[in-house]
């Protein structure tokens, strides 16, 4: 019964690989475990594992408790999951990533799976970004959609977004 008890435990446990370096240099081992444990899970689900190790080192650098970082990550790991379930299975870990930015930002995800359905050149990955980027500089949520959307149904590739950008983000900044 006990090594029945201890293979279960060690099943529950982050494999060494899914050990991160910066994690166990900078995290209390409490949270370190349970922030690895959602790392796994992620890779095993094959989203992105970065954001979420960014997002406990952010919590770590700012001096939040343990709890508050786990939550933190949680959280992270479901925009992921959503934003993958919005682009398909098929989704690249860049277009995962962009998606739960601009979900974050705003995007439902029924805009999210729209970009992907329209299919601009070179996937979805910039034109989330710039929408992201179009909102967090001040822009309105739908007038930001309404740019991007337009410019993905009309075909534009990667560096047609970041024009946008760069010619809409001035407008937005401006007093």
């Amino acid at each position: 019964m006990t090594g029945l008890l201890l293979c279960l435990s060690l099943l529950r446990m982050p494999t060494i690989a899914a050990q991160d370096p910066r994690l166990t240099a900078r995290l209390d081992s409490a949270t370190r475990v349970q922030v690895e444990t959602l790392v796994t899970s992620a890779r095993d689900q094959g989203l992105p594992t970065e954001p979420l190790v960014q997002k406990a080192l952010e919590g770590a650098s700012k001096g939040a408790p343990g709890p508050r970082i786990v939550t933190a990550v949680e959280s992270t790991l479901a925009d992921l999951r959503r934003a993958r379930e919005a682009l398909g299975q098929r989704a690249a870990s860049d277009e995962i990533v962009a998606a739960a930015a601009a979900l974050r930002a705003g995007a439902t995800p029924a805009m999210v799976a729209e970009i992907r359905r329209v299919g601009p050149h070179g996937g979805v990955a910039v034109p989330l970004a710039v929408f992201t980027d179009l909102v967090a500089g001040g822009m309105e949520v739908d007038a930001a959609w309404r740019s991007v959307s337009e410019l993905a149904n009309r075909g534009g590739d990667d560096q047609a977004f970041l024009d946008l950008r760069d010619r809409l983000r001035p407008a937005v900044s401006s007093p």
